[in-house]
């Protein structure tokens, strides 16, 4: 996240005019006063940049620990939807020691970048479940082959990982007819399929995922839960392991 000049500024002489105030009321000073002031926070600013940086870097941190705090008690309210939806399909280790959801879009190009730091994290750390948790934001292509995909997990809960992966892991849009084009290769027929989605729509899994990223904050894909924070973006596998790393060691994903 950035910040602009104008906002660093402000902060900073807010800083520096503090000690001002403890010794003269602000409604006390004229326009002369004022001005040498804003002459001094000027002249200072000039002299010591790095200021700015400090300035910024502690508003980050101040912005992160309440984004953080906010998501872990929305996480500790929903932890069963989050982690332990019958909706959603865990690959990895069922009983692993560390849980990471992923809310994923087929249409999601970052998502499809995401798959490899996934394959990657479940080949290194046999301890990690990894739950799939469809979040189809980008238009009815999308939730098209949710529904599909919904349809298949019920019909075949076993090969739904590899669904997953051959699906977002496939050139082109996701789309109904891919999504099935996807399915009978893995050797369910369209009928069945057809036939699942007609029986079980997701249309109330859908409303809920949405209301549940709603609530966490989610507002694109992928988004990712780990331990007591919600984090937005395809960040990388390193940027993953490490936040696992922490959990592992105090619980939190910053120690």
């Amino acid at each position: 996240m950035t910040f602009s000049l104008k906002s660093l500024l402000t902060v900073s002489a807010i800083a520096l005019t503090a000690s001002f105030a403890t010794i003269q009321p602000a409604a006390a000073l004229d326009d002369q006063q004022k001005k040498e002031i804003g002459d001094f926070i000027k002249e200072y600013l000039v002299e010591h940049p790095e200021v700015l940086l400090d300035a910024q870097a502690a508003l980050e941190k101040k912005q992160d620990e309440a984004r953080i705090a906010q998501s872990a008690q929305v996480i500790e309210q929903n932890k069963d939807a989050i982690f332990n939806s019958k909706n959603d399909v865990a690959i990895g280790n069922p009983k692993g020691d560390i849980t990471v959801v992923e809310f994923f879009d087929y249409n999601c190009t970052y998502c499809r970048h995401a798959l490899g730091d996934m394959d990657k994290l479940l080949q290194q750390d046999k301890n990690v479940r990894f739950v799939l948790k469809e979040f189809p934001i980008l238009g009815q292509d999308s939730v098209a082959a949710s529904r599909v995909s919904s349809a298949f997990r019920l019909l075949s809960p076993e090969k739904y990982g590899e669904f997953h992966h051959k699906l977002l892991g496939s050139d082109g849009r996701a789309s109904e007819d891919t999504a099935i084009d996807v399915a009978t290769s893995l050797g369910i027929s369209e009928a069945d399929i057809r036939a699942e989605m007609a029986k079980a729509p997701n249309t109330d899994m859908i409303k809920a995922t949405y209301q549940l990223a709603t609530d966490l904050g989610v507002n694109g894909t992928p988004a990712y839960v780990i331990g007591n924070e919600m984090v937005s973006g395809a960040i990388g596998l390193d940027a993953i392991k490490e936040k696992i790393a922490n959990v592992c060691s105090c619980g939190k994903t910053s120690c």
